[in-house]
């Protein structure tokens, strides 16, 4: 049996990227994406689930390649793994088997892995929850994964409808997920960041707008300014 291709890991993420990154959601860094030629500004699938409502992850993405529910390579590179990444697996959205389950998912968190994320199906929810790993997939289904096909490790995937590299910062909430390539990492956060800060100055506006509605007093201008400018044009 061939073993898989597999290319070196990529570096870790500097800690202060990861910590910036997780005061925002992934809908904060997909607008930070607008504008910029990034493919559906980083959005994967609306089919990518967490398992569970609450799971969220921030963390440097290594990319497994595969197909047809076998999960050979994600076993050996689950092996070869270090602490401090999350594991992207392109399962091309395969329906007859799932890529792994609960077992799978505890050795991930006692390696050290943040995440795994899968263009497929996982097993096993019950003992998921209870290992508590962040694990986003389209679903689940009962049946045992395939075993043979050697596939490929730290290559360039296509994940959920996204190109993600080895090394890319991924983000993964309630929402979906987010992943912004390594090379714009810098330009996403700082334009994510101005986009919170507006729509913070928004919310402040409609909660003044609301306040004086039930007060009976002058009613403030609700109307962002981009929509006054479209209507005056």
């Amino acid at each position: 049996m061939s073993k898989p291709d597999m290319k070196p890991f990529p570096d870790l993420l500097p800690n202060n990227i990861i910590e910036t990154a997780k005061q925002f959601s992934s809908c904060n860094l997909c607008d930070g994406m607008k504008g910029l030629g990034i493919p559906r500004d980083g959005c994967m699938d609306a089919e990518m689930h967490p398992l569970a409502p609450n799971m969220k992850f921030v963390g440097t993405a290594m990319t497994v390649g595969t197909g047809d529910g076998d999960n050979l390579p994600i076993h050996v590179a689950l092996y070869s793994s270090k602490p401090g990444y999350v594991m992207v697996i392109n399962g091309g959205g395969c329906k007859e088997y799932p890529y792994f389950g609960d077992i799978i998912m505890s050795t991930a968190k006692a390696i050290g892995l943040l995440a795994m994320v899968v263009d497929g199906y996982c097993r096993d929810y019950e003992g998921a929850l209870e290992v508590g790993l962040p694990v986003f997939a389209k679903g689940l289904m009962p049946r045992g994964p395939a075993k043979k096909n050697p596939g490929t490790i730290n290559h360039p995937i296509m994940c959920a409808g996204v190109k993600v590299n080895p090394g890319d910062l991924i983000l993964g909430d309630c929402d979906g997920i987010a992943v912004v390539p390594r090379e714009h990492i810098n330009e996403v956060l700082e334009a994510t960041a101005k986009k919170v800060s507006y729509e913070g100055g928004r919310r402040k506006t409609i909660a003044e707008y609301e306040k004086a509605r039930k007060e009976g007093g002058p009613l403030p201008d609700l109307a962002p300014q981009w929509v006054k400018d479209m209507l005056a044009k």
